[in-house]
């Protein structure tokens, strides 16, 4: 119980701390190229993601198209 209330005021004395630093230029300055960095990151995971699934649908729909095949082959 005493680490979880560590953990809480932590995290609002950070959040204060960020508040603070976010007033002044460079603090805005910091706090948009973290943004920026994060969503470029964000949108790399998405882009990442979606190549995948592109790929394994493609496996998938050759692997259901060769079965397929196959099962005529034997009828």
């Amino acid at each position: 119980m005493k680490n979880l209330f560590l953990i809480a005021v932590g995290v609002v004395l950070g959040f204060a701390v960020a508040h603070q630093v976010n007033k002044t230029p460079q603090g805005r300055a910091f706090f948009a190229e973290v943004d920026g960095k994060t969503r470029e990151f964000g949108s790399a995971v998405i882009e990442g993601y979606r190549e995948r699934e592109a790929e394994l649908r493609a496996a998938v729909a050759e692997a259901e198209a060769t079965i397929a095949d196959l099962s005529t082959r034997v009828r």
